[in-house]
């Protein structure tokens, strides 16, 4: 990405300027094109692609990163295929199209798994296993889960950690699995207070404040609620009104 229009590009992008952001990389886009660098037209395209989709102009952004996946084919770039069949799926993804973000993942997968790139190996089964989720194949689901646990701790990521298992307990808690649903969520939590995320901290307690009440233990989901509505108070967060009042009402109760 060495064009000017690239760097100017970049540069809107994190002042979080999109709009700015994919005017610039389309002339940048076009830029490449002229000179003919299949490099610099890869990566030109791959950001205009990721600022399209954050844009949520999905046609657009699935064409740059088919073009890009031509592009990477064609020089045999590995890592960069796995990378853009990610967000290939990514899209489908949030664009609720689960068959179709699983069939992505999978292809990556094939990918990705011989390069043994760990990092993107671990986020790669996280989303494939939330795909298995939506499609309700749970017990697939928990088998991605776990596989993406194991790279995340090969590699030490924590925000990976802590949302993985908060999503383990989910489907735990779905599936009548309170007892590893309750691991799983107590897990979150601790790699949560780790990384100082306060809001991810109590989104991990008020699911254990679901499996408490489920249990018919009031004693602890008082508790976690009563940490939740402390959380919500000082960062002032959108549930911290629906959090107090729950949590007044099972006082009360």
């Amino acid at each position: 990405m060495s064009s000017s229009a690239a760097r100017r590009g970049e540069i809107f992008l994190h002042r979080g300027d999109l709009t700015q952001a994919r005017a610039w990389y389309e002339r940048a886009v076009m830029e490449a094109r002229g000179a003919e660098s299949l490099k610099d037209l890869s990566d030109v395209l791959g950001n205009l692609g990721n600022v399209c989709a954050l844009l949520e102009e999905h046609e657009q952004a699935e064409a740059c990163y088919r073009e890009v996946l031509d592009i990477q084919r064609t020089v045999q770039e590995g890592n960069g295929i796995g990378e853009t069949l990610v967000n290939l799926g990514n899209l489908k993804a949030d664009t609720n199209q689960p068959e179709k973000a699983r069939a992505f993942y999978l292809e990556a997968l094939d990918v990705l798994q011989p390069l043994e790139n760990d990092q993107a190996l671990g986020i790669l089964y996280s989303n494939l296993a939330l795909q298995e989720y939506q499609l309700h194949n749970y017990e697939a689901a928990i088998a991605g889960f776990h596989s993406a646990l194991e790279y995340h701790r090969k590699v030490g990521n924590e925000d990976g950690l802590a949302s993985t298992y908060g999503q383990l307990g989910k489907t735990f808690l779905l599936t009548g699995h309170s007892g590893k649903a309750e691991a799983c969520f107590n897990n979150a939590n601790e790699h949560f207070i780790k990384l100082g995320n306060g809001p991810g901290e109590a989104g991990a307690l008020r699911m254990l404040a679901d499996v408490y009440m489920e249990r018919g233990d009031k004693i602890l989901a008082l508790r976690c609620l009563e940490r939740v509505v402390h959380i919500g108070r000082t960062y002032q967060l959108p549930q911290y009104e629906e959090d107090r009042q729950r949590y007044e009402a099972l006082r009360q109760a």
